[in-house]
């Protein structure tokens, strides 16, 4: 069966997906309509991790061979601030100018037969009434998924963080994360080389230091192409130490607040959406291009299996795909939250303890030993050498003349009282329903619960009742609970107990070892959760 599919938007998605489905339908009349012109490119580099590749390079090698032929490669991401610099091994990644990427992903589709409409603006669907399917593959701010005369689901959540997007003439030798302080608060640096020319040179800031620097004059409604050359001239100024006096290189660069984006159906009738235009996940965890062109390929093979009915095919594109999305998004979360909060962390931690924090994120302490295990034995003998004894089994001293012989403590009742308790079976009360109003036994625990979003939890009061020794952290929301334990700990010097019912041993320890708690706890499963005191 010969069919026509339109395909909006000349991106690596919307590329890859239009090469392979008429490599899949040769027959197939497939039309490529991008509003840029070829030549036109916006952004720096693309980056992609040597496990990821896997569906990419199985369904076409172009990809594959351009990293090879004109990518950069390393193995090592290194972490710099407080004039140290920290490194991870076993992080086998590579990256490629987009420039490049584009016009290797435009030869193909040539190649294999897609008609391609560059320089063409797309102003209603209604030009797409001849073909059976129409792809929207036209990025975050999608013309063919907002002219959807349907609810799709759509969900958008707003970091407060800022980021800018420059490069850098400046050639780093792999991922660096670099984190400066100014006058004003911290910033922090992305980099990532991507040719023999060039790097990718990501910033990002809070949003008050943003603003108290000055970097919110720039007139937000200029067109696009007009870069913001105040904070080009300010970044290259803060980071000249560490790009070795180069050029910041703009191109569109100016300051955004990172949009998550989910949706609960990528499709309507005969259009479907994929890549940037139904879901996003933040930079730091993934690649929004290695996730469209994951898209693309099992779309034009649902499309390839199913020509006669869209519908099959995109409900089989969708029940593929929408599960492998929402794992980089949930995994993505806990990366975003802690771009959202490094100024705090920076102040908190050694350079080492800063760099596990950051990686410990979203693997714990045995996935970073099996990639590096230096790193993992350093920030253990870092522990040793300041307590004396592996994290578990380290003991806490706490106020009021309370001490506990280990960190990873349970729960027992004794008539009816709940009571915390250590591994030798030393035990502090839990107030769990009384002194809401007033002062808690002296030496007792007492227990605040997270909020379940983050804008609640930044709104949060968190007194702690006078006579507790120690605060145990719940909720159902294990980003807000790590959040909240940090804020106590961090910030007001409260020690912590994390629960997790879930946390075996290595979690624990990776959370010990992070700072994000002084302890961690776990109780049956049959338990009524505790009652909130603060």
């Amino acid at each position: 069966m010969t069919i026509r599919v339109a395909c909006v938007g000349g991106g690596p998605g919307g590329l890859f997906f239009s090469a392979l489905l008429k490599q899949y339908l040769p027959d197939a009349q497939v039309d490529l309509f991008e509003r840029n012109q070829a030549t036109d490119v916006f952004g720096f580099g693309v980056v992609f991790s040597d496990s990821t590749l896997r569906r990419i390079d199985e369904a076409d090698p172009v990809l594959r061979n351009g990293l090879a032929e004109f990518g950069e490669h390393w193995d090592q991401i290194a972490v710099t601030l407080k004039g140290e610099t920290v490194t991870f091994a076993g992080n086998g990644m590579a990256a490629i100018h987009r420039k490049t990427l584009l016009g290797l992903l435009q030869a193909r589709a040539a190649e294999v037969g897609v008609s391609t409409h560059f320089g063409h603006s797309i102003r209603s669907l209604d030009e797409f009434t001849d073909y059976d399917i129409v792809v929207g593959a036209d990025g975050a701010n999608s013309f063919v998924r907002e002219s959807l005369d349907t609810d799709l689901g759509v969900e958008v959540d707003v970091a407060t963080a800022k980021f800018i997007w420059f490069g850098t003439t400046y050639l780093f030798d792999g991922l660096t994360f670099l984190h400066r302080r100014s006058e004003f608060g911290n910033f922090a640096v992305h980099a990532y080389p991507i040719s023999d020319e060039l790097s990718t040179f990501i910033v990002e800031t809070d949003a008050a230091t943003w603003k108290a620097a000055g970097l919110d004059e720039f007139d937000v409604t200029s067109p696009p192409g007009v870069s913001d050359q105040k904070s080009m001239d300010f970044l290259q100024k803060l980071f000249a130490e560490d790009i070795d006096g180069e050029k910041l290189v703009a191109n569109n660069s100016r300051w955004a607040n990172f949009r998550t984006r989910r949706t609960g159906r990528w499709h309507s009738g005969t259009v479907v959406l994929l890549g940037d235009a139904v879901h996003t996940a933040h930079f730091s965890v993934g690649s929004g291009t290695k996730m469209a062109m994951e898209d693309a390929v099992v779309l034009a093979r649902s499309i390839a299996d199913h020509p006669d009915d869209p519908a099959v095919a995109f409900a089989e594109y969708e029940e593929i795909r929408q599960p492998q999305v929402a794992k980089i998004q949930n995994s993505a979360r806990p990366s975003l939250s802690w771009w959202e909060h490094f100024g705090e962390y920076y102040d908190s931690f050694d350079p080492l303890e800063f760099t596990f924090h950051f990686f410990s994120r979203s693997i714990d302490l045995e996935r970073i030993r099996q990639r590096d295990p230096g790193l993992a034995s350093a920030i253990e003998q870092h522990w040793l050498a300041r307590h004396g004894d592996v994290p578990l089994r380290t003991p806490l001293s706490l106020a009021n003349g309370v001490s506990l012989a280990s960190r990873k403590l349970s729960f027992t009742d004794h008539d009816g009282a709940t009571m915390l308790s250590d591994e030798h079976g030393t035990e502090i009360p839990v107030v769990t329903g009384e002194g809401i109003d007033g002062p808690v036994p002296a030496g007792s625990a007492v227990v605040m619960t997270a909020p379940a979003s983050e804008e609640e939890l930044a709104a949060l009061e968190t007194p702690v009742r006078s006579g507790a020794s120690i605060v145990l952290v719940d909720g159902p929301n294990p980003v807000t609970r790590v959040l909240l334990s940090e804020r106590l700990r961090l910030q007001q010097g409260i020690p912590t107990v994390l629960f997790d019912d879930e946390a075996g041993d290595v979690v624990a320890t990776t959370l010990l070892l992070a700072g994000r708690a002084d302890a961690v706890a776990s109780r049956s499963n049959e338990r009524e959760p505790l009652r909130v005191v603060a």
